[in-house]
């Protein structure tokens, strides 16, 4: 490792950065470099942002992928080498506003009785009912589920940001949750263990393992095609669902925004777009118990 990728690494973990932020930040300097065949310090304001035009035109990306990008730069130049922002500016590409795409609660019932197995149908109707961000999901605990009468949460733990908060959870949501783990091998049953680890890796030598991401999507694609929902977007679309009919519901901006984990309640308030007066009987009488809400298929 060369002293300024360590440099690098070591101004992220100072500043409490995120693993995936830091893989990220450090894997776009690194292919700003690989691009000039120079070190990164080398380089001229004008070709660094040369570099973001061609991300643009030749490589295609997003516009989200490049402004991430785009702070890795100025991370690394400000904060690392320590140049000033007049010295190096790099404009931000402006991002389209696009509404989510939303799943309707007759879509969402059909989504879930065609989950590929019982641990997948779970874990889509708690993606659902919590409102989790997909990593957030994977690596929930059993320890994370606060069952007490009085006060029922799911406790996230270094969401997005690298905040904690608690997210209520709904009565039946639980019950569903109790009776998932009543099936499971005593190996996963530890208060510490995975709430949705595989079953088959209860014996495995590594121990047991949470899902990965490219499952969980796999699961929600594979549910989505079965269900015949012709609606594109991967499973943040229960994310989407879940502010939406919380919305619908009643629920107030605020309580939704830090349920969500949003760091500003504008980035909450585009669902005020989405959501419809109409709503379930019942939804504003048991707001959050989102799953009940939904058509019955038989």
């Amino acid at each position: 490792m060369t002293p300024l990728r360590q440099r690098m690494l070591d101004a992220l973990e100072l500043r409490g950065m995120a693993l995936k932020t830091r893989q990220a930040y450090v894997g776009a300097v690194a292919g700003l470099a690989k691009h000039y065949r120079r070190s990164p310090d080398r380089l001229s304001p004008h070709e660094v942002q040369d570099y973001l035009v061609y991300l643009v035109r030749e490589r295609k990306l997003a516009s989200s992928s490049v402004n991430q990008a785009n702070s890795a730069f100025r991370f690394f130049y400000g904060s690392v080498l320590g140049l000033d922002g007049a010295t190096f500016e790099l404009p931000m590409r402006r991002t389209p506003q696009r509404l989510p795409e939303l799943l309707s609660r007759a879509e969402l019932a059909r989504l879930f009785e065609h989950a590929p197995n019982e641990r997948a149908g779970l874990l889509l109707r708690t993606g659902y009912a919590t409102g989790l961000r997909l990593a957030e999901l994977c690596a929930l605990r059993l320890r994370d589920v606060n069952a007490s009468v009085d006060h029922m949460y799911v406790h996230v733990h270094l969401g997005k940001g690298g905040k904690d908060r608690l997210v209520p959870l709904p009565p039946e949501l639980l019950s569903m949750m109790r009776a998932y783990a009543s099936g499971l091998p005593k190996t996963l049953k530890r208060a510490d263990g995975w709430l949705f680890a595989d079953p088959r890796s209860a014996w495995d030598e590594h121990g047991p393992q949470p899902p990965s991401l490219k499952t969980v999507q796999r699961w929600y694609h594979v549910a989505r095609q079965a269900a015949g929902i012709e609606r594109k977007g991967g499973s943040h679309t229960l994310r989407h669902c879940y502010a939406t009919h919380l919305l619908e519901a009643g629920v107030d901006l605020y309580s939704i925004s830090t349920w969500l984990g949003h760091s500003h309640i504008s980035t909450t308030m585009r669902y005020l777009r989405l959501a419809r007066p109409e709503a379930p009987a019942g939804a504003r009488v048991r707001p959050i118990s989102l799953l009940s809400q939904l058509p019955s298929l038989h």
